[in-house]
């Protein structure tokens, strides 16, 4: 008997601590997407404010432009790559189709 009260003592504990381990698990996976979201957000607002003070500082069709373009390309691709979507800051909103325009900061 005594074995017996052992047995399931420590079966409870392992089911306990699966349940309390998968409760954490699906409560920590959405809160990890918001934060690679706001990062990527982030980046490209960032990259994207970047690019139009080089442009105003050293013209739209300049080596430095060209640079933070590329720069502002790797981050979308980034963004694309982690989540499949991206940032517009200019629309502020999210896409979720890789439809970016390579230059839509030729004509700003």
């Amino acid at each position: 008997m005594n074995i017996a009260y052992k047995f399931s003592g420590t079966t409870a504990s392992l089911l306990s601590g699966a349940v309390l381990a998968t409760s954490l698990l699906f409560t920590a996976v959405p809160r990890l997407h918001a934060e690679d979201y706001d990062h990527c957000q982030r980046r490209v607002a960032r990259v994207e404010h970047h690019l139009h003070e080089t442009i105003e500082r050293h013209g739209r069709h300049s080596p430095q432009a060209d640079r933070d373009r590329r720069i502002l390309h790797e981050a979308r691709e980034r963004c694309w790559s982690e989540s499949h979507r991206w940032w517009d800051e200019h629309e502020h909103r999210w896409h979720t189709e890789r439809d970016w325009n390579e230059h839509d900061h030729d004509r700003d």
